[in-house]
């Protein structure tokens, strides 16, 4: 990379790595893209492969591939690891290689998720644990799996991407709000027992987000993700839904020394929704 590049590019986060889930498409890889230009070393932990649930028929290996070109386009460090959220042995390979790579890790952006629409009363089992397991369950393991690293070194950053369902109730996504309440339980518990390493936690809450996964819940109710955005979010800005960029704007804050006294807290992008 020319020395023009290097002063190009902000270095909020050189010599940092951070550990993403999730990080092959959508908020994930946005935030991976986000983090390279401000010269975080990235680690990006994605399932590649089609999952049997709706609306999830368009993850694949090559998402991590491109992910890797673009990054390193512009001189940025990164490494994507195939493994699935849900298996504890998947994610140890994946935070042993990354630490491997780049010496450690500082920043865990938990984001791994799937959504669908279902009455309560409709939902199977296996929904429900699917749900709940990549949602929720996958945070924790990804965290118990990299917690101790941050402890070693006595400082870092957990941030939970839950969302506005994970503050409000809503319909046909009973599972969906349950998932995403329990990162808040999780988010605040991790802050109060990781404090006296100087490891702050934090969850962020963004209403509905532009990324493909709306696309295959459009196709599953048979419209468009645009329709869909702007028959149900309630925003009082007048904004569907928010792009990538803010989200990872919001990342990038909360992330750095300037937000060295936010731990435990509920960080909201929700274009008012949650007022009214």
């Amino acid at each position: 990379m020319s020395t023009q590049n290097n002063r190009n590019l902000e270095t909020d986060f050189l010599g940092k790595t951070i550990f993403i889930t999730g990080a092959g498409q959508g908020q994930g890889r946005a935030a991976a893209i986000g983090f390279a230009k401000h010269s975080a070393n990235v680690v990006g932990f994605d399932l590649g492969q089609k999952i049997s649930y709706p609306a999830y028929n368009r993850s694949s290996s090559k998402h991590l591939e491109t992910l890797q070109q673009e990054i390193e386009a512009f001189g940025g460090h990164f490494i994507g690891i195939t493994g699935d959220v849900r298996n504890y042995e998947h994610i140890q390979r994946a935070v042993s290689v990354g630490v491997e790579k780049f010496g450690t890790i500082d920043i865990l952006f938990n984001n791994a998720g799937i959504s669908a629409y279902g009455y309560a009363h409709e939902l199977t089992e296996e929904e429900w644990d699917a749900m709940i397991d990549i949602n929720l369950k996958g945070a924790f393991l990804v965290a118990k799996a990299i917690i101790p690293i941050l402890i070693q070194q006595k400082s870092g950053v957990i941030i939970n991407n839950s969302s506005v369902a994970g503050l409000r109730g809503m319909k046909r996504l009973s599972h969906y709000a349950a998932s995403k309440w329990g990162l808040i339980g999780l988010t605040k518990s991790w802050a109060i027992e990781l404090a006296p390493y100087n490891i702050r936690s934090v969850s962020i809450h963004p209403t509905g987000v532009n990324t493909p996964m709306n696309d295959g819940l459009a196709e599953l109710e048979g419209t468009t993700a645009l329709e869909i955005a702007e028959r149900s979010a309630g925003n009082l800005l007048a904004t569907p839904w928010v792009e990538t960029e803010d989200v990872v704007n919001a990342l990038l804050f909360l992330a750095s020394d300037k937000a060295r006294y936010i731990t435990g807290s509920q960080f909201v992008l929700d274009a008012g929704l949650l007022t009214v």
